[in-house]
């Protein structure tokens, strides 16, 4: 009789469990916060991209190192290092400054660079619009467009934690227009997946995402596109106290376009060494030679 009250009154003693709509308010609430507090650091960010062809052999390869600064608008990004490198008859021929084209028609030099480009301002958190958050979609604005459910209250590599999925809110059967319940100023989500969140901090610790829906056959046999296997995967760092930093973050997906263009696209982030310095301060490094 003893044990059964001292585990009764141990349950009455546990905070009451959080919904999956209280947890996602306060992921939220901290995603503000943690962008907020990230203007605060400097950071190194090295960046990976490579194209391989459809019989899975590279065509090409980019590799940039940059500085990332804080501004008092955003951030400056230097680049410290570049190296490129293209596959001609068996052979790897390397250069030096992006979009570079060594032939008349050389698609895949600009389609490497821009991709590579474009993750490099989703990782490095350079503004609000930033195509990373729709990918994951954590603000309270982004949000809007999804509906999450709690998977588990488990551990996570040690650290006590939620696992939520989420998915596009639905749309009218037959219309392609969301249900008139859902808010009207939310627009239509097109990404499902999976986060990791802190229990006690209410921070991501890995987001995974992939497309929820395919591109429509109309729009692939007009224009001779198709998009598969489209995934993406973030990692967050804690760097201080209220200070998270988006460490990793990566992509693959395939690629069929007109001209028999086939490539498998590949990209990955990583920012490192962080320092935490004053937004008015000068900071000084040294050029790269």
């Amino acid at each position: 009789m003893m044990h059964l009250l001292l585990l009764l009154l141990q349950a009455a003693a546990q905070p009451p469990a959080l919904t999956v709509d209280e947890i996602m308010a306060r992921v939220a609430e901290n995603q503000d916060r943690a962008r907020e507090a990230r203007t605060e650091w400097v950071f190194h960010q090295d960046v990976l991209a490579r194209l391989h062809r459809g019989n899975g052999k590279l065509a090409r390869e980019e590799s940039w190192e940059y500085v990332v600064t804080p501004q008092p608008k955003g951030v400056k990004k230097d680049l410290l290092h570049f190296a490129g490198q293209y596959e001609q008859k068996g052979k790897m021929i390397s250069y030096d400054h992006p979009h570079y084209e060594y032939k008349g028609i050389d698609i895949d030099g600009d389609v490497i660079s821009s991709m590579g480009e474009d993750f490099a301002k989703d990782a490095g958190d350079e503004d609000e619009d930033k195509k990373g958050t729709d990918l994951f979609p954590l603000t309270r604005q982004h949000q809007k467009r999804y509906q999450f459910t709690l998977e588990a209250h488990e551990d996570y590599r040690g650290i006590d934690s939620y696992r939520v999925t989420f998915r596009p809110k639905p749309r009218q059967p037959g219309s392609g227009k969301r249900d008139s319940t859902i808010d009207s100023d939310a627009e239509d989500g097109d990404w499902k997946g999976e986060v990791v969140i802190d229990a006690k901090e209410f921070q991501p610790i890995v987001v995974t995402t992939g497309l929820a829906w395919g591109i429509p056959m109309a729009v692939r046999a007009l224009l001779g596109t198709d998009v598969k296997h489209v995934g993406f995967k973030i990692t967050y760092k804690k760097v201080a106290d209220g200070v998270w930093f988006p460490e990793s973050y990566g992509g693959e997906f395939f690629v069929k376009a007109l001209f028999m263009y086939k490539r498998t696209i590949s990209v990955g982030v990583k920012n490192s060494e962080f320092h935490k310095t004053d937004v008015q301060s000068k900071v000084a490094f040294e050029t790269p030679q």
